[in-house]
């Protein structure tokens, strides 16, 4: 057999070198070579049912992993719809690759078939765009891709294929991996931080972002517990110290307690460490902006995009390499931290306190209608009392993820998979390729009606690759959070939120998962008992139709 290949084996090739497992797809005959390629290559390809979720999908891999998660797609309305994913990655700072094959070159400029300009498309929300016009680069190609998506501030890369390039011979030398720094603190910067937080009467760590391991979240939460200093989360990111630590000080952004978001406003130093006080962990603009107030940053972002407020003191550094070197020490006792520490705790077990009694619409039948409600609370409350320590959850934008970011444990990193620039349909994507990474692990999807229904041809995806999640459809027949904004601006004039929906449950079983309709208090728990038993000892996806009252917008 001849060792000739062409582009598109070189690039599946040099995928393998970087360590690529699976790759996220929806095919298109204009990078056939890469399909090609991945035929009888060590990474499992899986066929998405739509751009977005292919590109979703993806982002919760580099989400999960740390690594760049891999998509691929077609030229023209294929580039186009998985448009959203790559802003998502964009807003998040994750490590993604999109591949998107692309018409021959011959063609430019031509009006040709699902002709576009990648670089007019993408280049404002992705961190470089690159085009393969030799096929001589393939490799290198890949190279820099990898390297870009993870230099700096994580984020989206995109990858042109020609169709006619791909198809090439390739002669090349596979381009090794570029390695990526991981920035550093002197002992001089390392010693003004220690100084900062041991002088500070009420100290605060915010974390999030991206570049965090297990191990540096351990790191963290036992410096945080052992020095006694809050570490309160940023949006969609309250994983990195564990749900239960005395250290854990709750989140920032849409769905946060008063008491917690006032926690950044009266401490006296905080240290944020991986992400920035952006847009809606400072309540628009409003919380510690004062350029008085004093914020040690450590982000390997040079730029510090998206950050507000003052700037006392940036370490170049990720947050492995930061908290590596700050776990190796210990600060000297002080009652004033030990008090502010237990008090900012307090604010947190307080927020993700299941109230005692439900709310008064629970169950009651509407006028007119044999319908009941079920409080999505107690649904929540009961599935946390059955859930594995280790479980993972996915959710995406909608007035459903209240009760996600409320209340479900997060205990071990990475645990939560979210998005911070109100994406929906990210969910089940994103469910999914928890459970393909972590098959061991529990993938739990909260869902609502609008949001769900913008990737439920995922559930087939679900089931094709063996990756049982269960799922919370939170149906309440209308896009709620738009509706709680209309109900705000405008009062009794509800427009342009309503849905029809369907039968959620018969929906699941169509596709060969298991649904479940939940349309009362009493049923709650039997239903989530049998879910979690399905999902875990079946490994069959489960869907549990929660009918919930549209009047219960929030927790």
């Amino acid at each position: 057999m001849s060792n000739i290949i062409h582009g598109g084996r070189a690039i599946v090739d040099s995928l393998q070198l970087h360590g690529v497992s699976r790759a996220y797809v929806v095919p298109g005959e204009s990078y056939l070579s890469v399909l090609d390629g991945l035929y009888n290559a060590d990474i499992d390809t899986v066929v998405c049912r739509h751009e977005a979720a292919c590109t979703y999908m993806a982002d919760a891999h580099g989400k999960f992993t740390g690594q760049p998660g891999i998509a691929m797609v077609t030229r023209g309305p294929g580039a186009a719809q998985a448009y959203t994913g790559i802003h998502t990655a964009w807003q998040d700072g994750v490590p993604l690759i999109l591949f998107v094959g692309l018409i021959p070159v011959a063609d430019r400029n031509r009006e040709s078939f699902q002709e576009f300009d990648p670089n007019q498309w993408f280049s404002s929300q992705c961190k470089r765009v690159l085009i393969l016009d030799e096929v001589s680069r393939a490799s290198e190609i890949v190279a820099k891709a990898f390297h870009a998506a993870l230099e700096g501030r994580p984020g989206p890369v995109v990858v042109g294929l020609p169709e006619d390039i791909i198809q090439q011979e390739f002669h090349g030398q596979l381009h090794p991996v570029i390695p990526v720094a991981e920035g550093a603190i002197s002992n001089d910067k390392l010693d003004i931080i220690l100084n900062a937080l041991s002088t500070a009467e009420k100290p605060l760590i915010f974390a999030g972002g991206q570049n965090w391991t297990t191990e540096a979240s351990k790191q963290l939460t036992q410096f945080a517990e052992d020095n006694h200093i809050p570490v309160i989360h940023d949006w969609r990111a309250s994983d990195r110290v564990a749900f239960d630590s005395p250290a854990h000080a709750g989140y920032l952004g849409y769905g946060r307690s008063d008491d917690c978001a006032a926690l950044i406003e009266t401490a006296d130093v905080v240290l944020t460490i991986g992400t920035v006080l952006g847009d809606v962990a400072s309540d628009g603009y409003k919380l510690r902006q004062s350029f008085d107030k004093p914020n040690y940053i450590v982000n390997l972002d040079t730029s510090l995009r998206g950050h507000s407020g003052a700037v006392t003191e940036h370490i170049v550094a990720s947050p492995i390499s930061f908290i590596k070197a700050i776990s190796q020490v210990s600060l000297a006792s002080s009652d004033s931290r030990d008090t502010w520490f237990n008090y900012c705790h307090k604010q947190q077990r307080k927020d993700c306190a299941f109230p005692e009694t439900p709310v008064a619409t629970n169950n009651i039948e509407q006028t007119n209608t044999d319908q009941t409600y079920v409080s999505m609370t107690q649904v929540i409350k009961a599935l946390t009392e059955q859930l594995p320590t280790d479980a993972v959850y996915s959710f995406g934008a909608g007035n459903h993820c209240l009760w996600a970011q409320r209340y479900l444990p997060t205990n071990t990193f990475p645990s939560q998979l979210s998005t911070r620039n109100g994406a929906m349909g990210y969910s089940l994507p994103a469910g999914i390729a928890a459970a393909l990474e972590s098959p061991e692990r529990l993938s739990i999807v909260v869902t609502g009606d609008g949001e769900f229904m913008m990737n439920e041809a995922e559930l087939s995806t679900s089931i094709r690759y063996d990756a049982p999640v269960l799922i919370v459809l939170m149906d309440n027949q209308q896009f709620g959070t738009i509706r709680q904004h209309q109900e705000a601006h405008y009062p009794d004039r509800v427009s342009g939120t309503q849905l029809q929906n369907p039968d959620f449950a018969a929906l699941a079983n169509a596709f060969g998962a298991h649904g479940i309709r939940v349309a009362n208090n009493k049923d709650i728990a039997t239903s989530v008992t049998n879910a979690l038993r399905i999902v875990t000892k079946e490994r069959k996806t489960v869907l549990l139709h929660v009918i919930t009252d549209p009047d219960e917008l929030t927790p």
